[in-house]
């Protein structure tokens, strides 16, 4: 997978913050949408971070993604570049315990019904939460091509 690739998609979807901020669920957020009380920064940090700084912690977050993926749905190293960047980018930005609840939608994707996968998507209570990003990301999990929009 394309890790140049899913940073910058992942930095489309997030935006990058060298500040603390409240996400649109509450949380307090720094970087590219880590989640500070989930998974807090080292204490002896001070803000704004450095561009070094943020970058580590993107590192260490799309490294988590992907190893819950890999732990809890090894199949997804089977899909598509493109595929699996949608799986790492959801993974990343719901956390693989909601991610696991997409039952229906996980099972379309491993059989190759990308359409149903799509659909699913876009019916979920994310998608009504990320808008676009959801929208983007069930495009791409439907064609197999990211949209650059």
């Amino acid at each position: 997978m394309n890790i140049t690739l899913l940073e910058a998609e992942l930095r489309r979807d997030e935006g990058t913050k060298y500040s603390p901020y409240i996400d649109s669920t509450g949380n307090q957020t720094i970087g590219v949408g880590r989640n500070m009380k989930a998974n807090p920064i080292p204490k002896d940090w001070t803000f704004p971070l450095t561009d070094a700084q943020v970058n580590q912690l993107l590192a260490e977050d799309i490294q988590t993604a992907c190893a819950s993926l890999d732990r809890f749905l090894p199949w997804w190293r089977q899909l598509d570049e493109v595929r699996q960047r949608v799986m790492a980018n959801m993974c990343f930005n719901m956390g693989i315990g909601t991610l696991l609840t997409f039952r229906n939608t996980l099972t379309n994707i491993k059989q190759g019904f990308y359409t149903a996968a799509a659909t699913g998507m876009r019916a979920s209570l994310w998608a009504r939460q990320v808008h676009g990003r959801a929208q983007r990301l069930a495009q791409a999990m439907e064609t197999g091509v990211m949209p650059t929009t």
